[in-house]
C-alpha cells in the first residue's frame, strides 16, 4: 500500500504538521507541494519500517529557500548526533539510507520567501542491501541492483572528469547491514581547477591566483584526511564579487558559504 502524506497551505494551522509512517513505502511532500510550503513552517515526518529493516528517501523534486529553509534528515530518532545531512537550496538530493529502522525528516522555513517545497519517496528495504546510492550530476551509472556482493560503475558525460571512485562495491558490515565501500563520486567541469587535496598540508588557490579567475568557473576541491583526524582551513587572501560568485566550504557539520 502507497502511503501519501501531504498537508494543505491553508494558514498558520498548517504552519505545524508531525506525521509517524509505518506502510512500508510511500511519498512524502512538504506542506501545499509543488505550490510553496507556509512561512514559519515546522513539519517531521518520522518513518518506522519492520525491525531489521532499512529506509531508502528518494528525493523527486526539492527547492527550498537556500540557507535560510532548511530540511534535516536524522539517520534514526531527531537527536544532534543522529544528524544525517541538512538540506537547503534547489539541487536534487541524492538518495539517503538510513542504517537502522527509522529515518526523520524535520523542515524549518523562516519568515518569508518560499520555493516550491520538496516530494520523496521512501520505501523499506532488507538489511542486507546498500540501496540506491545515486545518480550523477553530469554523469552516468551502470548497475541497478543494490544487493551485498554488486557493484555499481560512474563516468561522466563529455567536458567533465570523474572526482572519487569509479566504481563502488556494496560490502556487509560488521554491525550485519549492508554499505557502499567508497562515497559517491561527482563530475566536475574539466577546465584545469579543483581536485582531490591529500596529505598533511597543501595550497588552494582559484585558477589563475593572483590575477582574476575565469567567468561561469566551477571548481570543486575536496580534502581527504585520515579516519579521525580534523582539517583546518586559513585564508590568507579572499575577494569574489559581491552576491554573486560564491565559495561553499562543506563538511560533516553543514555548510557556510562567503
Amino acid at each position: 500500500m502507497m502511503e501519501v502524506v501531504e498537508v494543505g497551505k491553508a494558514g498558520r494551522e498548517a504552519q505545524n504538521c508531525s506525521y509517524t509512517l509505518h506502510s512500508p513505502n510511500g511519498t512524502i511532500e512538504s506542506p501545499g507541494y509543488p505550490y510553496g510550503y507556509p512561512n514559519y513552517a515546522n513539519c517531521t515526518w518520522v518513518i518506522v519500517a519492520a525491525e531489521h529493516n532499512r529506509i531508502q528517501l528518494v528525493f523527486q523534486g526539492f527547492a527550498l529557500e537556500e540557507d535560510f529553509d532548511i530540511l534535516s534528515v536524522y539517520d534514526g530518532p531527531p537527536s544532534p548526533g543522529n544528524l544525517r545531512t541538512r538540506l537547503t537550496g534547489f539541487q536534487l538530493p541524492s538518495p539517503v539510507v538510513s542504517t537502522g529502522s527509522r529515518l526523520t525528516l524535520w523542515l524549518l522555513s523562516d519568515y518569508a520567501v518560499s520555493g516550491q517545497g520538496f516530494k520523496a519517496v521512501y520505501e523499506a528495504l532488507p538489511s542486507y542491501t546498500c540501496g540506491n546510492p545515486g545518480q550523477l550530476l553530469n554523469g552516468h551509472q551502470q548497475g541497478s541492483t543494490f544487493n551485498i556482493g554488486d557493484k555499481i560503475r560512474y563516468s561522466c558525460s563529455p567536458g567533465y572528469v570523474l572526482e572519487g571512485h569509479t566504481t563502488l562495491s556494496c560490502l556487509a558490515t560488521s554491525a550485519g547491514t549492508a554499505a557502499w565501500d567508497f562515497p559517491l563520486p561527482y563530475c566536475r567541469a574539466d577546465d584545469g581547477c579543483g581536485g582531490t587535496l591529500r596529505g598533511q598540508s597543501g595550497v588552494i588557490t582559484t585558477p589563475n591566483y593572483p590575477t582574476e579567475y575565469n567567468n561561469n568557473a566551477d571548481c570543486t576541491w575536496t580534502v581527504l584526511a585520515e579516519p579521525g583526524d580534523t582539517i583546518a582551513l586559513v585564508f590568507s587572501d579572499f575577494q569574489l564579487e559581491d552576491d554573486y560568485d560564491l565559495l561553499e566550504v562543506s563538511g560533516t557539520d553543514g555548510s557556510s558559504q562567503w
